[in-house]
C-alpha cells in the first residue's frame, strides 16, 4: 500500500520533491518524445542578431535613461517569437563613453537591448509554445524570460499554471514555480503527439 501511494505522496509535498517533478513534467512539455533533445535545442535556438519589429499606439523615448516606452497594444517580433502587451518598455545597456544609439525607428542595435519588460495582458509565443501573464522580464543576453501573475504556459494541449514561469530559450527548458497563494497545477495530455502523427 505504501508503494502505490507514495508518488502521491511526493507530488503533493512541498520543497524539492515537487521542484523536481515540475522539471521533470517541464521536460517532457518542452522534449517531445518524438524528438531528440539535442536536434530540438537546434533547431529553436534563434539568432539574436535578427532585427526586433514592434508596433504600438505610443512611443516615448528617454535618452538619458537610455529606455524606450511603447504603450497600447504593443507588439514585438523578432524571428518566430512575439510578445504582445498593453506596454512594452525596452532598456539599453550603458555604452562606452556614454554614447548611445539615436535610431529609434530600429529600436536602436539589437545587440544593445538589456532586457525587455511587458506589462499587462502579457502573451509570448514562439513555435507552439504559448505564455501568458500579468508581467514579464525578457533578459536579452541570457535569452531568459520571467513570467509573473497569472501565469500559464501552454504546449499543444498541455497546460501548466504556477506563480512564476521561468523559460531558458537557448537550452528550451523551463521551471514553474508555486506561490503562497498559487500551487502549481498541470493537465497532460501524453497521447497528444501520437494523435497528431495519425491524422
Amino acid at each position: 500500500m505504501r508503494k502505490d501511494s507514495r508518488p502521491q505522496k511526493v507530488y503533493h509535498s512541498h520543497g524539492f520533491g515537487t521542484r523536481l517533478f515540475m522539471l521533470m513534467v517541464v521536460s517532457m512539455l518542452l522534449f517531445p518524445v518524438s524528438v531528440p533533445v539535442q536536434a530540438q535545442k537546434k533547431n529553436l535556438k534563434m539568432d539574436k542578431s535578427q532585427p526586433i519589429y514592434i508596433q504600438s499606439d505610443r512611443l516615448d523615448a528617454y535618452q538619458e535613461k537610455k529606455e524606450v516606452i511603447f504603450s497600447g497594444n504593443a507588439v514585438a517580433t523578432q524571428g518566430d517569437r512575439t510578445i504582445k502587451s498593453d506596454r512594452l518598455l525596452i532598456y539599453y545597456k550603458d555604452s562606452p563613453g556614454g554614447t548611445k544609439k539615436k535610431d529609434i525607428q530600429g529600436v536602436g542595435a539589437v545587440g544593445d537591448i538589456e532586457r525587455l519588460e511587458a506589462q499587462g495582458h502579457v502573451t509570448i509565443t514562439e513555435t507552439n509554445r504559448i505564455v501568458t501573464g500579468d508581467h514579464a522580464i525578457f533578459y536579452y543576453d541570457l535569452q531568459k524570460i520571467v513570467m509573473t501573475g497569472n501565469a500559464v504556459m501552454r504546449e499543444g494541449k498541455n497546460i501548466i499554471r504556477g506563480g512564476k514561469i521561468i523559460v531558458f530559450l537557448d537550452e528550451d527548458r523551463g521551471i514553474v514555480e508555486g506561490s503562497e497563494s498559487k500551487r502549481v497545477t498541470a493537465t497532460i495530455y501524453p497521447d497528444e503527439k501520437k494523435e497528431e502523427n495519425k491524422k
